[in-house]
């Protein structure tokens, strides 16, 4: 199964962890982190993540999220893809969703991610039938529960 992390997801663990809910969240986006280690999930990356993780301004926090994509994506949507992301994304942008954002989310639908991941409240008010939207919490339970299914 294909998954998207934004980049608001591999931030998360460096949030301000004293508030229950970012904390649960890092908790749960480094579970997932480990099952994509573990090749349970496929990892989709792309360019506007490397942009945006590219431009952390923070070098440690930069260099781990860069090094644990770069060790762990099994598809990425590159530059050949540029068009058509564009394409898409201004289609998201209609129903509000920043730039950045709907690229994210334009790089997932085209790599056909079963699951886009994201911290970002705004962005989780987005819906798609192409692939469910969902906080790290929310995917973590749903994996949970097919499991026991």
């Amino acid at each position: 199964m294909r998954v998207y992390l934004d980049c608001c997801c591999y931030n998360r663990p460096y949030d301000d962890l004293s508030h229950l809910t970012v904390g649960l969240e890092a908790q749960a986006k480094l579970y997932i982190q480990n099952e994509i280690r573990r090749g349970k999930y496929k990892l989709v990356t792309s360019e506007m993540l490397n942009f945006e993780v590219g431009n952390c301004p923070v070098a440690i926090r930069r260099k781990t999220i860069l090094s644990y994509i770069e060790e762990n994506s099994s598809v990425h949507v590159g530059p050949e893809n540029s068009g058509r992301v564009k394409e898409m994304a201004y289609k998201i942008m209609e129903t509000g969703v920043k730039y950045k954002d709907a690229c994210h989310v334009a790089s997932a639908l085209l790599a056909d991610c079963a699951y886009f991941i994201s911290t970002d409240k705004r962005l989780l008010k987005y819906k798609t039938e192409r692939m469910k939207i969902v906080n790290p919490i929310e995917f973590v339970r749903e994996m949970e529960e097919k499991e026991y299914e």
